[in-house]
């Protein structure tokens, strides 16, 4: 299998430049995801959120990156309000508990880093 043939297996295009907010659609009432890639080291994750849905409180053993790609969205890390719009990154600490809410429609790109040890 050639190396775009296998990355395109994970839905992300190999040497192709994408649009990654085309990637995944608004869906009414709810939160659509769409993995770009996983593998032992982190995942990267497409997230579409609708108006009023939200991610309940949760914490990860591991460093979470949100980029918002469109919209605004309210992150709460550690008790916190952090607002995030189109273009910003926000990073969501390891073992610090984070949920997110949609105030209105937004798109966002999720990267988890796992340590990996040797």
């Amino acid at each position: 299998m050639t190396m775009k043939k296998q990355t395109e297996a994970l839905g992300l295009p190999a040497s192709d430049p994408v649009a990654l907010g085309e990637l995944v659609s608004y869906q009414d009432g709810s939160i659509v995801s769409r993995t770009l890639i996983k593998k032992n080291g982190g995942n990267l994750t497409l997230f579409a959120f609708d108006a009023g849905q939200s991610l309940s409180e949760h914490s990860a053993p591991f460093d979470a990156v949100v980029q918002i790609l469109d919209g605004e969205a309210e992150l709460v890390i550690g008790g916190e309000k952090v607002p995030a719009h189109a273009g910003q990154t926000v990073l969501m600490p390891a073992d610090i508990p984070h949920a997110v809410h949609a105030p209105g429609r937004f798109k966002m790109l999720l990267v988890m880093i796992r340590e990996v040890t040797g």
